[in-house]
């Protein structure tokens, strides 16, 4: 509220201190009623009101007496503030009342120099309590005693004698530290009302945002959020980058809960007679700390791009959302709206920034030029990857949602039609996240099947398939990914597990199979049965030596392919071996010709796929039991 030369009414004609006067504010609770005619006060009255107000205003003029100069009065005597708040406000009645009954009165000069004298007073206690009561006054104290106890609502009629009984009231039930803090609270907003109806606005609203506006930017700084450039962050190797963004998740926890919402309440508190003036004073504290706080997104948001950076996005992305409500509310002012732009903005760009990481990222998976076979049939360091990623990914589902909905839908280059394949079922369209977060799968499971072809032995590649989309449904099951693909897409991906390790076993075993006869308890010459055994020994060990370094990592899937071999090769095996290993019972070195019991079959089939064996190294005997084999490999 802009004052209008009340310094300056002495000098001027009676006219225009008429005039000047008559635009001076009411401290009355209402404006309109502070304009209500009311009857004439005699001389004698206004002279009274002026010689109390004197007397008070005097005693307190730092200026004339040493005793005011370095004492509070606030602190000294709370009564006594009160009585000063009332002489100020009874000395301002009596101009009001001369102005309209006699504008040339001398006790109207008279008043307006008691009135400058009393605000010299006022700005002083005003900027005393702010200064000497940091630690009580600060936002954490001021946004946990809110929680507790309301604000009271703004009085500017101190007749009534009850407010230290208020304030004491409300202090039986919080500790000492905050009825300090309720103390200050109370007189700040006593003192901004006294000045602002006596058009001392601005002066109150100048040392109210100097001191509090270097305790929002002092509380920024310390929360580890500093000013930086685009440039600056472009320099930063990621582990820099990520300690600042981490630095900045926690600071804005406590930036908007605490920091700037107690400023809010401490301002809306001592301004509560003015919403212009709680307006413009809020916005000048708190644009600065503000706009550095929530502009820091935006600019790694800018920077540049790598896959590592999704997931501390998605976190500011996260923060800034889950905080909005707040800092919708706090920065609700017209003034303070470049602040909500800049939060919104921060949030456009994360939003940008995260859809073009996902477009990288699939870029990056369809470039992967690895050529070379993963040892045994096992798990490719893509594969690994990739389901890292987006398990991680699934953990931001309700982010994503919202990022991913307005996108544009994956590109279906460069990948075979038979990965589109729908049911007639799919009547209603999957979300825009299970779309993207399946297309993604889809991309890898077809990069997978391009390094299977590099594997010579076709019966492995199908083993490195099967491995590979294991691992995969392994990780969806024990993620989000589960709640997002669903149980449609786990079921049709299981089924191509088992085929891919039926196809394997066709390929892998069936010479193995082949190898006895259909009927082998038929009746045959001992010749052909010896040519049978060395034929079943024969492709027994070079299939097995050829397999025992290939693995199964997925124990489940590992017993699963171990039973379905074990079935089909030992009770043929078993019924072959009991009939005609008798006939062969007169054959000189028997050790030779029948090699394996139906036991060590089975024994032997046990010990594959953990990937202990090399072809070069493998060799079978009939005289190694599978206790030493056991034994040897758990050493």
């Amino acid at each position: 509220m802009p004052r209008k030369g009340m310094r300056s009414l002495c000098f001027s004609s009676p006219k225009t201190l008429a005039y000047a006067i008559s635009r001076f504010p009411s401290p009355s609770r209402s404006t309109a009623a502070s304009l209500t005619p009311r009857p004439s006060f005699n001389e004698s009255m206004i002279q009274q009101t002026i010689a109390a107000a004197e007397n008070m205003i005097v005693k307190w003029n730092p200026d004339t007496s040493s005793f005011a100069k370095v004492t509070s009065l606030f602190y000294e005597d709370r009564n006594e503030a009160m009585e000063f708040i009332k002489c100020v406000n009874g000395l301002q009645k009596a101009m009001h009342l001369m102005v309209t009954e006699n504008s040339g009165s001398d006790n109207l000069v008279r008043s307006q120099n008691l009135m400058q004298i009393a605000m010299k007073r006022l700005q002083k206690e005003f900027y005393q309590i702010l200064s000497t009561n940091r630690a009580h006054l600060d936002p954490e104290s001021v946004s946990a005693r809110s929680s507790r106890a309301s604000t009271r609502s703004s009085t500017s009629d101190y007749e009534d004698d009850g407010t230290d009984d208020d304030i004491h009231a409300a202090g039986d039930c919080i500790s000492e530290v905050e009825h300090v803090s309720v103390t200050a609270m109370e007189n700040l907003r006593l003192i901004a009302e006294a000045m602002i109806s006596s058009g001392y606005g601005k002066e109150c609203i100048k040392i109210y945002t100097i001191i509090r506006k270097s305790i929002i930017d002092e509380g920024i700084y310390k929360l580890g959020v500093e000013k930086m450039s685009l440039h600056q962050i472009n320099k930063m190797d990621w582990e820099v980058q990520e300690i600042k963004i981490k630095n900045w998740l926690d600071a804005v926890k406590i930036a908007v809960k605490t920091l700037f919402n107690g400023e809010r309440i401490l301002c809306d508190h001592v301004f509560a007679a003015s919403e212009s003036m709680r307006e413009s004073c809020f916005a000048e504290i708190s644009k600065d700390g503000a706009n550095l706080l929530f502009g820091f997104p935006e600019l790694i948001a800018k920077s540049k791009k790598s896959p590592e950076k999704m997931f501390r996005s998605l976190d500011m992305y996260t923060a800034i959302s889950e905080n909005w409500p707040e800092i919708e509310f706090i920065f609700s002012f017209e003034s303070t709206s470049a602040v909500r732009s800049q939060a919104l903005a921060s949030l456009i760009k994360l939003t940008e920034s995260v859809r073009t990481m996902l477009t990288d990222f699939e870029t990056l998976v369809q470039k992967d030029s690895s050529k070379s076979p993963v040892a045994g049939g096992g798990i490719h360091h893509l594969t690994y990857y990739v389901m890292n990623y987006l398990t991680c990914l699934a953990d931001y589902s309700n982010i994503l949602a919202d990022i991913i909905t307005d996108s544009t839908p994956p590109s279906k280059l460069h990948l075979p039609e038979s990965y589109f394949e729908t049911t007639d079922s799919d009547d209603t369209p999957a979300p825009a996240l299970t779309i993207h977060l399946a297309w993604l799968l889809l991309v890898l499971l077809c990069k997978l099947d391009g390094k299977a072809k590099h594997y010579k032995d076709v019966s492995l590649s199908y083993l490195f398939l099967a491995n590979n989309l294991q691992h995969v449904i392994s990780k969806v099951r024990t993620s989000n990914l589960q709640y997002i693909l669903g149980d449609e897409w786990i079921t049709k991906n299981e089924a191509t597990v088992r085929q891919f390790a039926a196809n394997y076993e066709r390929l892998g075993w069936s010479h193995v199979y082949s190898s006895l006869p259909e009927n082998p308890t038929a009746v045959i010459p001992p010749g052909k049965a010896k040519d049978l055994f060395k034929k079943f020994n024969s492709i027994f060990e070079e299939t097995y030596r050829k397999q025992s370094g290939w693995v199964v990592p997925d124990s489940k899937l590992r017993d699963e392919i171990k039973i379905s071999i074990e079935r089909k090769l030992v009770p043929i095996y078993r019924e072959f071996y009991d009939t005609h290993r008798v006939t062969l019972g007169a054959e000189r070195n028997l050790g030779l010709v029948v090699r394996y019991a139906p036991e060590d079959v089975g024994n032997y089939l046990s010990d594959l796929f953990y990937g202990t064996g090399s072809s070069e190294s493998t060799s079978l005997s009939s005289s190694t039991s599978s206790s030493n084999r056991r034994q040897s490999r758990s050493r």
